[in-house]
């Protein structure tokens, strides 16, 4: 993997064109910032003090489950119900029925957090296929489709 050291400030430009807010994560001058892609180019990720934080999915810079876990506000939520949670963290996407509860302003491609509803804790990462509205009026088929779940080839990287 070819490795390629960026300073901070750089960085931080990369967070704010991707949408994120400086007052959202904290990087500081220290920290050691770190691209990595293998020699394919099919797997672009960004470690930040040794630990993998973003990677790219469709040119979008996304935080890692386990960066989440650091800064659990970073991405808005859609909460589903425990019987969906094996499926999902399973690498499924996630249909209406199983969803319990939606942020407001949520839009069509927008990446969000796909928490379980006893925990709150994020099980994956999901592409949302249609905005709040849409996803609030229908009862069946695909809201999300899942990007980062535990287990796929990011979460092993870590």
């Amino acid at each position: 993997m070819k490795q390629t050291r960026i300073k901070s400030k750089q960085f931080k430009q990369e967070l704010q064109a991707a949408g994120y807010s400086e007052e959202q994560i904290s990087i500081s001058k220290k920290d050691s910032i770190i691209v990595c892609e293998d020699k394919d180019q099919q797997v672009k990720i960004i470690k930040i003090n040794n630990q993998i934080a973003f990677f790219y999915y469709s040119e979008k810079l996304i935080p890692t489950l386990k960066f989440l876990q650091k800064y659990p506000n970073l991405l808005k939520k859609v909460t589903v119900d425990m019987g969906a949670i094996k499926f999902v963290a399973g690498g499924a996407d996630i249909m209406r029925p199983g969803i319990k509860k939606i942020d407001q302003d949520i839009t069509k491609d927008q990446i969000v957090a796909i928490v379980d509803e006893t925990h709150g804790t994020a099980i994956c990462l999901g592409k949302a296929l249609l905005d709040t509205q849409e996803m609030q009026s229908k009862q069946t088929g695909k809201s999300l489709k899942n990007v980062h779940f535990i287990g796929d080839k990011i979460w092993n990287l870590i």
